[in-house]
């Protein structure tokens, strides 16, 4: 390892954490200074970049494959790098934040791979920034364990063989750490600080273990911030002294520009690249975000009846699928958000079969794997795989070549029948309100209505509720007419907040953030300039 400049990173308003002092090493410090003075600059012009090409779909309310980059996807004798064998069968991913007793559960769960989270299921206080590091390093030594103060258990590793792969998800591009600052009091991006502590502290470690350091990459909108992303990886295995290659990366395309650069993606990352994965909220979120001027053809109905069988869903998938399977790479499914009640094995039974019915579906379309938010859910993901895959450890020969996917499929928001509804709006509301406050409460993954939503959830909520009262939508209410309109969405909001009051008491939601998560929401709902991202003005609250 090359010794680099001594760090010029300052820990700003944070309040001292238990151990933080084996993460922020000087070293490690040193490491994520020269990332950041090495590769800032360009992340700030690939998000000027992104402005633009949004004020340009304004313009013309089309997007359309690349045309520079054609030769890319004319030659078929390029492929991603073969996958190492921690990575070869992904049949089921487990995702959750990284705190101490979800390290433990996910990699005990049975799933291939854990999705350990630093992005949307995890709000990024400094506490969860810092320890979240603390565990994944614990992990790996096998120093973690956890006793629930509440009911007493404890939590412990199985062995080693019976791990899931971890695959560590950073922040986005767009998001800054506040907390750590360079001599210009300039924040280092999230991204930089997640992806480079992580990689520091556990790269040779990970290798020692037989797996090594894989990432998923969040909120990509261009091959040209992956292109990005392959230069932080080149220079931080050559900075650490590992081999080049040790980095394997798969891709969410969570957003509508990302889909028509799929293979420039995977290209751009080919040395590094293991998959592309169909990440639904935030694609339909990047939908309403990108398409907002568009006018009624690009209105969504209620988020739950857009289905991954949606004539514009399918085509997003199927393409993702011959894709990946083209170049050699994983395709991995969708996410099953469903939380099983202690309670009512009646909503289990119906919400089982829903999982089942979309695992089935993303297995026969020739997915290598897919992602599951709760353990319970595992063994029915498992089940629809290896009916598919039998032995095999994933589909990739399934080329997949009948798909043809053309640019105007992917947009055609249209070819769905069904309609905004009150209810639709209500939901959004409640779900906004009761996400966000839990996000201010540094929760980022939090169970409601018997669904684990993130970050993700909140965005498609509030961007719902903006276009539907921009777009001059109608429901039909208690038979008649009714206009989204602000008025109405306030008076929703307000009768929620009553709600929630009577739910759970006044001493409770006087202690909670009830009424700041009420107006954030209507904030970046009602706001005539649309915020890019609700985490965005979120974090300018976020306590810690």
């Amino acid at each position: 390892m090359s010794a680099p400049a001594p760090s010029t990173l300052a820990i700003v308003d944070a309040e001292p954490l238990p151990r933080q002092d084996e993460v922020l090493t000087p070293a490690a410090l040193a490491f994520v200074a020269e990332l950041h003075r090495r590769f800032t600059p360009r992340r700030d012009e690939l998000l000027a970049r992104r402005a633009e090409r949004r004020a340009e779909i304004a313009r013309t309310s089309t997007l359309d494959f690349l045309p520079e980059t054609a030769a890319i996807r004319a030659d078929d004798s390029w492929k991603v790098a073969p996958s190492p064998a921690a990575l070869e069968d992904r049949r089921v991913e487990i995702t959750g934040p990284t705190d101490r007793k979800m390290t433990i559960n996910a990699l005990n769960s049975g799933a291939r791979i854990w999705l350990a989270d630093f992005e949307d299921a995890s709000a990024p206080t400094w506490e969860n920034v810092v320890l979240g590091q603390v565990n994944m390093a614990d992990a790996y030594t096998r120093n973690i364990d956890f006793t629930d103060e509440r009911t007493g258990k404890s939590y412990a590793l199985r062995p080693n063989e019976e791990l899931a792969t971890v695959v560590m998800r950073p922040r986005g591009w767009h998001l800054d750490e506040r907390h750590l600052v360079d001599a210009d009091g300039t924040p280092v991006p999230g991204a930089l600080v997640d992806f480079g502590l992580y990689f520091f502290h556990n790269a040779q470690r990970l290798l020692d273990l037989g797996k090594g350091p894989y990432f998923y990459l969040p909120k990509t909108e261009s091959h040209l911030e992956a292109r990005l992303w392959n230069e932080v990886f080149v220079f931080a295995q050559d900075q650490v002294g590992v081999e080049q290659g040790s980095v394997r990366a798969t891709v969410l395309i969570e957003t509508i520009t990302a889909a028509y650069e799929m293979e420039e993606i995977l290209y751009e990352l080919r040395d590094h690249a293991s998959g592309l994965n169909a990440g639904r909220w935030d694609y339909l979120f990047s939908i309403v975000k990108n398409f907002r001027d568009g006018g009624a053809r690009f209105v969504l109905p209620d988020r739950n009846a857009v289905t991954m069988t949606a004539p514009f869903m399918r085509a997003y998938t199927e393409l993702l699928v011959r894709t990946c399977h083209k170049r050699g790479a994983h395709a991995i499914g969708g996410m099953a958000a469903f939380i099983p009640s202690r309670r009512d094995e009646e909503v289990n039974k119906i919400a089982f079969e829903k999982v089942k019915a979309d695992k089935d579906r993303e297995a026969h379309d020739g997915f290598d794997g897919s992602w599951v938010a709760h353990p319970d859910l595992v063994p029915i993901a498992m089940a629809s795989f290896d009916a598919v895959l039998g032995e095999k450890p994933n589909q990739k020969d399934r080329l997949r070549e009948d798909v043809d996917v053309k640019a105007a499929d992917l947009i055609a928001v249209d070819s769905l029948d069904a309609r905004p509804t009150y209810p639709g709006l209500v939901n959004a509301v409640q779900v906004g309100i009761r996400y966000i406050e839990a996000w201010l409460r540094g929760l980022g993954a939090v169970a409601i209505f018997n669904l684990m939503e993130d970050a993700a959830t909140a965005e498609i909520s509030r961007s719902q509720i903006w276009q539907w009262i921009n777009a001059g939508v109608e429901f039909e209410h208690a038979g008649e007419s009714v206009k989204a309109t602000p008025e109405l969405a306030r008076k929703v909001a307000a009768e929620e907040l009553a709600a929630i009051r009577a739910e759970i008491g006044e001493e409770a939601f006087v202690a909670g953030h009830w009424q700041q998560a009420h107006d954030l929401l209507l904030q970046v709902a009602l706001d005539e300039n649309y915020a890019d991202f609700l985490t965005l003005p979120a974090y300018e609250q976020l306590k810690g």
